[in-house]
């Protein structure tokens, strides 16, 4: 019987250092990459084309392999930049040193309401009214002191760990969800300051680990790979957004917004219609009116958006415009891979009404079809979700 394996999911990383930075529910086990990269000994240079929180990137760093990492999302490459970035002992010092000099400035400061936030719709959901302006008094002092990027990149990072953690959203389920907001009966400040400082400390202790191997972070588009090659690829560690409805942008709005990557509803929709997967706000409008231009032809795939469409037209257009995206990105893909470069994509398959989608098939049928070999299928875990569902290692060959 195939488990849920939470050692294959994001909860194995909450406690490897600089892996568990910032929690996102959809990444990836590092024990994963780990496992992968052992089976392949000789990988001396790894792409990630859908890098997201950096865990494929970092992972080789820490064991001197070379990595690119790639993905469409600003606030993502900002984070996976940071996480994999070498930091000098003037840096770990003067980040705990600042963070105790804002702590201090916010604690006995005087609180002002007009303090800017960020424009969060319905933003009492996420944080009362005084963890609010704690948060906001904290993030003001980052911004305005003095010192060097990766000092404050250190500090913000501390900073993301506690708005989530001072937040009224819950992680129980398979997305984010909340929990009913209460407001606090006494002044919360020197108990969230404290936590301020607790994450600093975690920051920098994880900051402290050497950083063997060379990490480039490229933003661009994973369906028309530009990335400058000056040696082709030899291993791909990867895992795509999965077909499953859900945006990767909900869960990264607080720090996306409070880090200035959104300011209006409005771009979050038009970023999620760029990302493969993407179904926020106006993307799901868009595809009702979404007609497929792609060369990849599938009577597999066709009939199951037929089956969906009989339910759903958006949804069964939203299928298809996932396969076509990664169709796209397989063909990008062979260009930069050297011969005989092995391909590893993490992904799950999903279910539409009674229709499952297997996501995993449908990858090995699209690799074979671009020119990719000996492609392989392993079912590594069962998800936390409806019964049908797994988590799939799909493999292959340049």
């Amino acid at each position: 019987m195939i488990k849920q394996r939470a050692d294959l999911t994001f909860k194995e990383n909450i406690k490897k250092g600089r892996h568990g930075w910032v929690r996102l529910t959809p990444a990836y086990s590092v024990k994963l990459v780990f496992d992968i990269l052992e089976s392949n000994g000789d990988a001396r240079h790894v792409l990630d084309p859908f890098s997201g929180t950096g865990t494929t990137g970092l992972a080789c760093a820490e064991l001197g392999i070379n990595a690119t990492l790639v993905d469409i999302n600003p606030f993502l490459i900002w984070l996976a930049g940071v996480k994999t970035a070498r930091y000098s002992y003037a840096d770990l010092i003067h980040a705990t040193r600042y963070a105790n000099i804002i702590v201090d400035t916010v604690k006995t400061g005087k609180r002002n309401s007009a303090t800017w936030t960020p424009p969060i719709h319905k933003i009492h959901r996420w944080w009362s009214s005084g963890r609010l302006l704690v948060l906001a008094e904290t993030y003001k002092k980052i911004c305005e002191i003095e010192i060097t990027d990766p000092v404050r990149n250190l500090l913000l990072i501390a900073f993301c760990r506690l708005l989530i953690e001072w937040s009224n959203a819950a992680f129980n389920h398979q997305s984010m969800s909340f929990k009913e907001s209460e407001q606090a009966l006494f002044d919360e400040t020197a108990m969230m300051t404290s936590a301020y400082l607790e994450n600093v400390s975690r920051v920098v202790r994880a900051a402290s680990k050497k950083i063997a191997g060379e990490v480039r972070i490229i933003e661009t588009d994973s369906r028309s790979l530009a990335v400058p090659t000056r040696t082709p690829y030899d291993c791909v560690i990867t895992s795509p957004p999965y077909s499953n409805r859900m945006s990767y942008i909900r869960e990264l709005r607080p720090y996306m917004y409070w880090l200035g990557y959104l300011r209006e509803a409005r771009e979050a929709g038009e970023l999620d219609w760029k990302a493969i997967g993407g179904t926020w706000g106006i993307a799901t409008s868009r595809l009702a009116t979404w007609i497929s231009k792609n060369d990849f032809k599938s009577d597999s795939l066709d009939r199951l958006v037929s089956a969906v469409a009989t339910e759903s037209q958006v949804l069964a257009n939203y299928i298809h415009k996932y396969m076509d995206d990664m169709f796209m990105h397989f063909c990008s893909l062979k260009t930069h891979l050297a011969e005989d470069a092995t391909l590893h994509y993490i992904v799950g398959n999903s279910k539409f009404y009674e229709t499952v989608i297997p996501v995993e098939q449908l990858y090995a049928e699209m690799m074979s079809s671009v020119g990719f070999t000996d492609v392989r299928i392993e079912r590594i875990r069962k998800r936390n979700s409806k019964k049908e569902l797994y988590e799939f290692l799909v493999s292959a060959r340049n």
